[in-house]
């Protein structure tokens, strides 16, 4: 017995001692933590936030960004009461806020209700997306289209979906954040080209193509920074060189590139068949909300069955199709809308230049960026045009380098010759105020 109750002793001894051990590594590898580990006050971004804040405060007498927009904005804008000639409007056709729009909406929400109220597999289909669907395939000669409730979710759904670690991502340097967070998410290798540089793309393909199974190209059709366009043709050629995919981002280009406004293969004077991956968002010309993808059968299939950003989302409003398709329709019908924006912003461009404006390399189609050379001098531009009656938002630093800062214009269909003097002339008249 006595034996026994020695062994007992020492068993739990040996235990205390193992709980001890383990009790003090828990508590060593514990974190420190302090009040402001748990206070969104003390976070870093929300810390940099208010110090832009008070910065806008003392130097421009105010925040540039969030002001309210009262009714409909295009060309012009009613902001906190005050009209305002309006450069910060994607509504490039004019077409939200016009009546056979808005008719066409309020019918699809008597036929169908606000929501769909389900993912469209699950039971949210409706008849408005096959015909949104397909009225978007045609304008591409594609085999179908598949539309989404977001255009960024869209490229960062389709992107994160097809793309997997075995495969590369080559992307111009200035693509859109929603397809560098799909190729983040993707796991692929994921590498950038120089802005329009069609030989360092091919330098990247000829030094990587080999090790990946698969690659995607992606730039966009218009770019919405700097206005320009990529050399179509040359992406073509090099994708098929080097059996690539590309996939081509129509945002800003669909109703504002091209005689009709079809969009970069207008433009190009490519057959839209060439390019695996048509994106774009029906926010902008189109006059709703949402993005879409166009190409191949398996592809839309692929994507329909399998990108989580589509199966599990709710399926867009029937009110969004619908104000979609009838922009689609005005477009397609009223080609003299595309004109009008052509001849306005190209109008900008010309004249703003030869007042000695740094306008870049933009092509005069839609967006204008007027590079100012550093983030104070694109808000101090930005307030005093507010102040004279025109809004016009500036992009700084991180948007772009602090060199490339600027202000951003974004020009209609509805834009007349006139406001775009007067918007000029009022720039000159900031940079001559002290």
């Amino acid at each position: 017995m006595t034996g026994t109750k020695a062994l007992k002793d020492k068993l739990l001894a040996q235990s205390r001692t193992r709980q001890s051990y383990r009790q003090e590594v828990e508590s060593s590898a514990a974190p420190t933590t302090t009040p402001s580990a748990v206070d969104f006050a003390q976070h870093p971004g929300y810390r940099q936030l208010q110090a832009l804040r008070q910065v806008g405060a003392e130097r421009w007498g105010g925040n540039p960004f969030f002001r309210t927009h009262e009714g409909c904005s295009g060309a012009t804008a009613v902001i906190d009461g005050a009209p305002y000639i309006n450069f910060a409007s994607y509504n490039y056709l004019g077409l939200s806020g016009d009546e056979r729009v808005a008719a066409a909406a309020s019918k699809a929400v008597e036929a169908y209700g606000t929501s769909v109220s389900a993912s469209r597999i699950v039971s949210g289909e409706r008849p408005i997306h096959q015909q949104l669907e397909a009225e978007i395939a045609k304008i591409y000669s594609a085999e179908d289209a598949l539309a989404l409730v977001s255009g960024h979710a869209t490229n960062v759904t389709v992107i994160g979906h097809l793309m997997g670690s075995r495969d590369l991502v080559l992307h111009d340097e200035y693509i859109h954040n929603s397809s560098l967070v799909g190729a983040q998410l993707s796991g692929a290798r994921r590498i950038s080209f120089r802005h329009n540089d069609v030989s360092h793309l091919e330098q990247l393909l000829r030094q990587y193509r080999h090790q990946f199974e698969r690659v995607l190209i992606v730039v966009e059709g218009l770019y919405s920074m700097d206005g320009d366009v990529p050399d179509l043709k040359a992406l073509v050629r090099l994708k098929r060189d080097w059996e690539s995919w590309l996939m081509v981002d129509e945002a800003h280009a669909l109703g504002v590139l091209g005689d009709t406004g079809l969009g970069s293969f207008e433009h190009a004077g490519v057959a839209p068949g060439e390019v695996d991956i048509w994106m774009g968002t029906l926010s902008k010309t189109l006059s709703s909300c949402g993005g879409y993808i166009a190409g191949c059968q398996p592809l839309i299939d692929i994507l329909r069955y399998f990108a989580p950003g589509f199966l599990y989302s709710v399926g867009m409003p029937a009110m969004n199709c619908a104000a979609a398709l009838e922009s689609l329709a005005i477009m397609q019908a009223e080609p003299e809308r595309v004109q009008r924006l052509q001849q306005a912003s190209s109008y900008l461009a010309e004249q703003a230049q030869a007042l000695g404006f740094n306008v870049g390399p933009c092509i005069g189609r839609a967006v204008v960026p007027v590079i100012t050379g550093s983030s104070e001098s694109a808000t101090r531009l930005s307030h005093g045009l507010f102040e004279r009656g025109f809004n016009v938002q500036p992009i700084l630093y991180p948007a772009v380098p602090e060199q490339s800062a600027r202000l951003r214009f974004f020009v209609s269909s509805e834009h007349t010759r006139e406001q775009i003097d007067q918007v000029l002339a009022a720039m000159q008249d900031c940079l001559r105020a002290p």
